[in-house]
């Protein structure tokens, strides 16, 4: 883990990219915190597992409406720019693509297809937790007039972070070297000593998505927004993915925002943990 010293800072947007989320700009006091330098890898999720016995979200059964449907999570499908995003029946943490899929040689790649609920428990068991938006947005970068984690300069961002190059979703030319997931420290480490906050994978926080969160600081119960008035309780998640481009989200900016619902297991989504002392 890294200590991330606390401090002052401006939260929010700071290029013409900024969506109305993550406006308006304001000040924020985060405490000093240790946030892994890396995302959690399917190595480290495997311990876990081996540990507890514990069951993923998307190795259980659905129910829903009265209904049983078998196991499964979202996988990415480009060819169908109407529905980028499609139900795969056995698409788990073990089989991000679906049961003829493996993680046996991504021992050291992010762990995927995790729910918010895995997340969660996961932390549990490390004696850990989610960070809270403030605390990601935080350490994303050491300047807080930075648009990205490494600084301003998009045109070395290939050497930074795992991101979509070419025209989004059908050609993905890969500048970066990867076309999905990397190994975790892939590329250099931020000013703050930790990897891959831009790309790679988006990562659960511990905060209830609210759009309208800036305007609307002095609701956070013990730093973060616990619950919503949606049913669907979406959570945040921040970081950007390999999926990410500029013609798209631009979600390997440090101030940009997006969310899921907790249940939801996705082939670009993992986590990492804090620890408060």
């Amino acid at each position: 883990m890294a200590k991330i010293e606390g401090g002052s800072f401006m939260m929010g947007g700071v290029s013409e990219q900024a969506r109305p989320d993550e406006l308006p700009r304001h000040s924020e006091t985060v405490h000093t915190f240790w946030m892994d330098a890396t995302e959690v890898t399917n190595a480290q999720f495997q311990e876990f597992i081996d540990a507890t016995g514990y069951v993923t979200t998307a190795e259980r059964k659905i129910e829903l409406e009265g209904k049983s449907y078998p196991p499964g999570a979202l996988i990415f499908d480009k060819t169908n720019p109407q529905l980028w995003w499609k139900f795969k029946e056995g698409a788990n943490w073990k089989h991000p693509y679906g049961p003829e899929s493996s993680i046996e040689v991504k021992a050291n790649h992010p762990v995927v297809q995790v729910s918010w609920y895995d997340a969660m428990a996961y932390a549990h068991w490390m004696g850990k937790r989610l960070p809270t938006e403030v605390e990601w947005e935080y350490a994303a970068s050491a300047d807080q007039n930075a648009i990205y984690p490494w600084g301003n300069d998009f045109s070395v961002a290939t050497n930074h972070a795992n991101f979509h190059q070419g025209t989004f979703p059908m050609e993905n030319i890969a500048q970066d070297g990867f076309e999905k997931t990397a190994s975790v420290g892939s590329f250099p480490p931020n000013a703050n000593g930790l990897s891959d906050m831009a790309g790679n994978v988006w990562e659960w926080c511990l905060d209830t998505y609210h759009p309208n969160a800036y305007e609307m600081p002095d609701k956070r119960q013990n730093g973060y927004f616990a619950n919503y008035v949606n049913p669907k309780q979406q959570k945040v998640i921040r970081g950007g993915s390999f999926l990410c481009s500029e013609s798209y989200c631009t979600g390997y900016r440090a101030a940009a925002r997006m969310s899921s619902t907790p249940d939801t297991g996705l082939e670009h989504t993992g986590f990492r943990l804090v620890y408060v002392q």
